[in-house]
């Protein structure tokens, strides 16, 4: 089950911000770092140490580069180029990445009116843009790949000096990637950067999150001290609170004077009532004896029925439950043809990629009872005409 992580830019968002936010829940820097050392962009390094802004203590992030901060004139395929030929970074990672420089050269193309090919970055084209945007991608990685969601930003206001001139706060850039989600017109200065608008775009669902149970919390401090709020972002993270009705269970009973007949009937019974998994597992019971731990993984809305069976059915005083976490792939049923008939393959899925595809057991011992062939032998054929369907042509 996914975690769930909420940002909220209390003093608004910065790519800095993102990563020392990270820092603050515990992601090691040295990992952030190992990931980023594939992109070709030398001089750098992340340096970071406690701040505090407003009474709150968080932790505050620098990209420190060997050589003085040149103004960059990087195109959207420089930076593409650097992004994809990192072997460092994490294949996900790696798509996050680009796909925030493309709503950032989207944003930009629409506001200077040219083709995106066309788009030269300047301050987000520089080395520590790049380690905070592909930073930012690499985090989500490290902290497990949660669902992420962020309140609305705050912008600022006022006007700030760029590449171009003068431009009023919130900048063009920060309004039109955040074109469509909900922000909040207050504050004074730049308090959302593009960067930071974009990483919010690009990562995050800007509402409320589902009820999650707290487990770390994280501050990211921003450089300014502000006079109104703390310059900060909180990242909190959990794991969602699952409704009862949702909850996975296992249902569990010891059991040292139950006759096997009966449980071998109790498993086939507990399965028909609708656990997900039934099992029996020998056991030494006190003072030596044999015994069996029975068992059946259950939703929340079938434990009252699985529970009664266990105590109707068996030899037990009572029944234990408790709630554990799992993860499921997707699954779906193909057919294949042999020899001796179709078989149903059951192929497991995660994010789209095969897992395990495997022969259902009753339609190969159907077909081996029928043709008079060891039931290995059509799971065999069966396994054979799943692997030729899906075979790749050689180029």
């Amino acid at each position: 089950m996914k975690k769930i992580l909420y940002l909220e830019p209390v003093g608004g968002i910065a790519g800095d911000m993102f990563l020392a936010a990270a820092v603050d829940l515990g992601v090691p820097p040295t990992e952030i770092a190992s990931a980023l050392a594939g992109l070709n962009v030398p001089g750098w390094k992340l340096s970071t140490a406690k701040a505090t802004r407003h009474s709150i203590t968080g932790t505050h992030l620098d990209v420190v580069l060997d050589e003085p901060a040149q103004v960059a004139d990087r195109r959207l395929a420089d930076i593409r180029s650097l992004i994809e030929r990192a072997p460092t970074l994490p294949p996900r990672a790696r798509q996050r990445a680009l796909s925030v420089f493309q709503l950032i050269g989207q944003a930009e193309a629409k506001i200077h009116h040219i083709p995106i090919e066309q788009i030269h970055f300047h301050e987000i084209g520089a080395i520590d843009s790049i380690i905070d945007i592909c930073g930012a991608a690499v985090v989500l990685e490290l902290l497990g790949d949660p669902d992420t969601y962020a309140a609305p930003p705050p912008l600022g206001s006022g006007v700030l000096s760029s590449a171009h001139g003068q431009i009023p706060i919130p900048s063009p850039a920060t309004l039109e990637i955040l074109r469509d989600l909900p922000v909040r017109f207050e504050g004074v200065g730049e308090l959302t950067t593009p960067t930071g608008a974009a990483l919010l775009k690009g990562l995050c669902r800007i509402e409320p999150p589902p009820p999650f149970v707290l487990e770390r919390i994280g501050y990211g401090v921003g450089t300014r001290e502000l006079t109104d709020r703390a310059n900060v972002l909180r990242a909190s993270i959990g794991r969602p609170v699952v409704p009862a009705e949702e909850a996975v269970y296992v249902v569990e009973a010891n059991l040292d004077d139950c006759s096997p007949q009966l449980l071998g009937a109790l498993i086939e019974q507990l399965l028909e009532l609708g656990a997900l998994d039934a099992y029996v597992i020998p056991a030494t019971m006190k003072k030596g004896r044999p015994g069996h731990l029975l068992g059946a993984v259950v939703t929340g809305e079938r434990k009252p029925a699985i529970a009664d069976a266990l105590l109707a059915e068996s030899t037990t005083l009572g029944v234990r439950f408790y709630a554990v976490e799992r993860t499921v792939l997707d699954r779906d049923f193909e057919q294949v043809e042999t020899p001796y008939g179709p078989v149903r393959i059951k192929v497991a899925r995660r994010d789209g990629v095969v897992m395990n595809a495997s022969p259902e057991f009753e339609d190969c011992r159907a077909l081996a009872a029928r043709h008079r062939v060891p039931v290995k032998q059509i799971q065999a054929e069966a396994i054979a005409a799943y692997q030729q369907a899906h075979r790749t042509p050689r180029k």
